[in-house]
């Protein structure tokens, strides 16, 4: 990662730090950074210790668990204007990574050191607040995925992901796809073409185009 010099423009991206005191923004311009990398850099690796608060203001990572098999399943994603709960869990734990992050959109982030980061935990009650309603609206997304894992067939899960994408041309391998919804490639392939023989998608190199939204949609709220 590159580091570049930092001054507090970025808090706009960040309204509820509107009101933030004035200690609080001379310890954040004293001790916070700026960072960038490119596709592809891990963020950090699970069981790894944790240093430093993450607020992204570019740019898009991934974080997702691995299983002892080599399985991947995603947790979620951290888009600009977001933060990191796990970064947050362990922060406030004082643990180690229980996941992994890699980058898929070259990011910058601004990087609060651990220490830092407790003390304006204590010292500012915007901070505080911030960190956490940030961090109980992410873990209510953990509990979403958590419901989908637990009590939705692979099927329903599968139709929901492609929805999710938001177009009618999903640009992911079935390997990517098996990853996300934390199971084997082959799994994924054969439903995938269960989907085309009812032409509800048309499948090409690393790309699956939706052909009927609403039998998809159906089957994803059964």
């Amino acid at each position: 990662m590159q580091h570049a010099p930092i001054s507090l423009d970025w808090l706009t991206m960040f309204p509820a730090l509107e009101d933030l005191e004035q200690p609080a923004k001379t310890l954040l311009a004293q001790y916070a950074r700026i960072v960038e990398a490119p596709i592809g850099t891990v963020g950090y690796r699970e069981g790894g210790a944790c240093g430093a608060y993450v607020m992204r203001l570019a740019g898009q990572s991934r974080v997702y668990k691995m299983s002892s098999s080599g399985r991947e399943i995603l947790l979620y994603r951290v888009n600009a204007g977001e933060t990191c709960v796990i970064t947050t869990t362990c922060l406030l734990g004082n643990s180690n990574y229980p996941a992994s992050t890699i980058v898929e959109e070259p990011i910058r982030d601004v990087i609060i050191p651990a220490a830092a980061f407790n003390q304006l935990m204590i010292d500012s009650k915007v901070f505080r607040t911030f960190v956490m309603t940030n961090y109980g609206a992410l873990i209510s997304d953990l509990i979403v995925l958590l419901d989908e894992v637990a009590f939705h067939t692979l099927d329903a899960r599968l139709a929901k992901l492609l929805l999710d994408a938001g177009t009618n041309n999903v640009n992911r391998t079935h390997q990517q796809i098996a990853d996300e919804l934390g199971t084997a490639r082959e799994v994924v392939s054969r439903q995938l073409k269960r989907f085309e023989q009812k032409q509800w998608i048309s499948m090409g190199r690393g790309q699956v185009d939706i052909q009927d939204r609403a039998q998809l949609l159906k089957l994803a709220n059964h």
